[in-house]
């Protein structure tokens, strides 16, 4: 069923509660989402995205109900990823030889993943326009690597909504679709989730892609992303996070990630918690075990830290598998501008620390002199070592 979004602009797109893990597992969901497309009913009829796959028959029957099929003039695809794209071909059945707007990139993304090179592809690029009567046109702003090469907005005139596909959205399930209905802690811890696991890499292209949109001096009273809360409340405020958050961002807070197999490397995460807080009572300071923590979870706190500690007990010459895979998620993310410190214990050989210290430079980071090597469990004298950690760190 269709919902107004604003006059005759409507969400035809799905709310997802059972949701639990996005890009396969590698994005956990918490509070749902959902893959919003939206219809516009002007002169022209025009759909904006469509849904994915697994409910492409509820798709294509809830259009159908509500529009005839072959009226619809033609279809815009922001972006080729499955979750806008995946209804596109059992709906492109019924309605063939209707127009796809969408970029050079994605004709390559939509043909390589659907192989029907024979859809009525029309590229457009940044800046590029079609009227759709009534005094309004759609423009179209290229958003190359927010997230895909092939990723674009669109922009509705007269109305004023910019249909930003993956930027500025979140997967974050809101029934009543709009920003000022959403719980407004959740959708800013969700908002920020979804920057810190997916946009960070693209930071720099994220900075100058505001920039230019800024320099169209297009009045925008809607943005209306692909996932997540519609932002009509306000909307710009999502575009001065994005500006924030793509500039090197940091708050006051440092983030202990560990994981331990006989609970020594635990205990000196814990230590250096206590000396951070003693040496700087402001700070905020979070402890997270790998294993018994979501990795999105724990990267959002990342993103949010001037500063890190890591550690692991030395295995097999080396660290543990889950903290080796963790900095591997986090090499990809590609952080600026922060520190880190190394930390572990280990029974006979103890190469855990230098292991960590390569893993992280590589990554980025800032790495601290000072580290902290147990050999075997803790005593008190170890524990209060990681001041030296706590005072190069903050």
């Amino acid at each position: 069923m269709k919902r107004t979004v604003k006059n005759n602009v409507s969400w035809i797109g799905r709310i997802d509660w059972e949701l639990k893990t996005f890009h396969g597992d590698d994005y956990s969901i918490n509070h749902g989402s959902s893959q919003n497309a939206y219809l516009i009913e002007e002169e022209k009829t025009v759909l904006i995205d469509t849904i994915w796959k697994p409910y492409e028959k509820e798709f294509r029957d809830n259009l159908e109900k509500e529009i005839d099929l072959s009226k619809i003039d033609f279809i815009v695809m922001n972006h080729g990823e499955v979750d806008h794209s995946g209804a596109l071909p059992y709906l492109m059945e019924k309605i063939p030889q209707t127009p796809i707007y969408c970029t050079a990139n994605a004709v390559k993304s939509l043909v390589g993943q659907y192989h029907h090179p024979e859809w009525n592809f029309k590229v457009v690029k940044t800046g590029d326009s079609v009227d759709i009567g009534n005094n309004k046109k759609l423009v179209f702003v290229e958003m190359r690597m927010l997230h895909w090469p092939d990723s674009m907005a669109t922009y509705l005139t007269g109305d004023n909504i910019l249909f930003s596909n993956d930027a500025f959205g979140q997967h974050y399930g809101v029934e009543e679709l709009f920003n000022d209905k959403a719980d407004q802690c959740l959708l800013a811890e969700e908002a920020m989730k979804y920057y810190a696991n997916i946009l960070t890499p693209f930071s720099v292209l994220v900075k100058r892609k505001i920039e230019e949109i800024v320099k169209l001096n297009l009045p925008i009273d809607i943005i209306a992303p692909s996932h997540g809360a519609i932002w009509r409340d306000n909307p710009l405020q999502i575009v001065e996070k994005y500006a924030a958050w793509s500039d090197a961002y940091q708050e006051d807070q440092i983030t202990i990630i560990y994981d331990t197999m006989w609970d020594g490397t635990k205990k000196l995460a814990h230590a250096l918690a206590t000396e951070i807080q003693a040496l700087s009572p402001d700070t905020v300071v979070k402890v997270f075990n790998i294993s018994q923590t979501d990795k999105n979870d724990i990267m959002t706190q990342v993103f949010k830290s001037k500063a890190i500690a890591l550690g692991s007990p030395t295995v097999g010459k080396s660290i543990l598998s889950s903290v080796a895979g963790w900095i591997h998620f986090l090499s990809e993310l590609q952080f600026k501008s922060k520190k880190a410190a190394v930390f572990g214990s280990y029974g006979w050989s103890g190469e855990g620390n230098a292991v960590l210290r390569e893993e992280l430079t590589k990554a980025g980071f800032s790495v601290v002199e000072s580290e902290v090597k147990v050999n075997w469990t803790p005593t008190e004298e170890h524990l209060s070592e990681m001041q030296t950690i706590a005072r190069e760190l903050v």
